[in-house]
């Protein structure tokens, strides 16, 4: 028995559910860009502030709007003494994403303009207050993530400091002091590279909590949810746990070999979107020989190796290529973060493209409701207890 006559496409595979001028991936040049900008363009030539004022603004800001937004941000730093108490009770051997969504579940009931924007205010919508609370998140996310990572590592967090630039900021709180221009270039970049991706299962969560016209909040802390998962924003930390798994280049093809033989799930390979090669791989493969040439390690060397190989074992056996997260696992851990962190790594840049796309959704707001292809019993009368048997 159906209910419908139209195609079921699992996993939503090919429907288009909406517009979105957001970003969007480029067959003829196959490049991500943003609000029609290449990514790589926007990695490569600018920094991550310049993105985020994109992304959520539409155009490229000239160097005075540039510094009133850098003045915004760097004035929204700052948790509230309650919610840095919670972190310090947070569980150590909670996973950083777990914590991460309490902590912005927590600055939501925190602050008064929540519900500002939404239908859940008398204003309803109103993209200025979104914007608001947006630079709020933008500002306040890093030192949710700092804080977490110093609470865990036994050691007193530290506070923000305004007079340094966003991704030179957060090195700050993490590790008390700013690493070389090098190694701040190449997280930029990848801050970039990660900042949005059209309806990713993250960015659909988020607009779909925002088409019940809940709050920004609510919609962020299901994204990270959705973010959590191996599958999506995940996939980073797998990359890293793999390449420890193979443990050495002379190991890598025929650990490959053998996981593709046994029909393993690798992460770091293929994507829904991309069937050449993820455009936003090159680019990030560049900051994570950065980052090697930089450390000069013995074992900076080996990652790089290894991911070599197992690229080109991938490639040639199946024809399947890596996609960002292969690159970034090894160059996040390259400069002193754990594995654990890199999924709240991958959640600073995003929330960027989130919050964009909240915005647009309120926008033109229409309630998120699929319809579901019935495959249970068909109707039928209920049978008394005593009649059961």
């Amino acid at each position: 028995m159906t209910d419908t006559n139209e195609e079921v496409r699992y996993g939503l595979a090919g429907v288009l559910a909406d517009d979105t001028a957001v970003s969007k991936v480029v067959p003829e040049t196959n490049s991500l860009t943003y609000r029609g900008y290449a990514v790589q363009d926007l990695a490569t030539q600018g920094r991550f502030e310049e993105t985020a004022y994109l992304i959520w603004n539409g155009e490229l800001p000239t160097k005075t709007q540039l510094e009133a937004f850098e003045a915004e941000e760097r004035a929204a730093r700052g948790l509230s003494p309650a919610l840095r108490g919670v972190i310090e009770r947070y569980s150590a051997h909670a996973h950083p994403m777990d914590t991460l969504r309490t902590s912005v579940s927590f600055a939501g009931q925190e602050d008064a303009e929540a519900n500002l924007g939404s239908g859940m205010s008398e204003a309803g919508f109103d993209a200025e207050a979104l914007q608001r609370l947006s630079l709020r998140l933008f500002a306040n996310i890093p030192e949710m993530i700092a804080a977490d990572y110093r609470h865990r590592e036994g050691k007193p967090a530290i506070a923000p400091d305004a007079s340094l630039p966003w991704s030179e900021n957060f090195f700050h709180m993490c590790f008390g002091e700013v690493p070389a221009p090098q190694v701040v270039e190449a997280f930029d970049v990848s801050m970039t590279l990660y900042a949005e991706h059209s309806f990713n299962a993250s960015t659909f969560t988020a607009r779909v909590i925002a088409s019940t016209t809940s709050d920004l909040y609510s919609a962020v802390t299901g994204a990270i949810g959705a973010l959590k998962g191996p599958l999506h924003g995940g996939a980073n930390e797998a990359v890293m746990d793999m390449l420890k798994e193979v443990g050495s280049p002379d190991r890598a093809r025929d650990w490959m070999l053998t996981a593709l033989r046994e029909k393993r799930k690798i992460m770091g390979f293929g994507h829904r979107v991309y069937r050449s090669g993820d455009s936003r791989v090159p680019t990030m493969t560049d900051a994570f020989k950065r980052m090697v040439d930089v450390t000069d390690t013995e074992e900076a060397r080996t990652y790089w190796e290894m991911s070599r190989i197992l690229d080109d074992t991938m490639v040639s056996e199946k024809g399947i290529y890596p996609n960002l997260d292969f690159p970034a696992g090894p160059a996040y851990y390259l400069m002193g973060f754990p594995i654990p962190m890199f999924t709240p790594l991958f959640v600073m840049a995003r929330i960027t493209g989130w919050t964009a796309h909240i915005v647009e959704q309120l926008g033109h707001n229409k309630l998120i409701r699929p319809l579901s292809h019935y495959t249970g019993s068909a109707q039928r009368a209920y049978v008394p207890m005593g009649d059961r048997g």
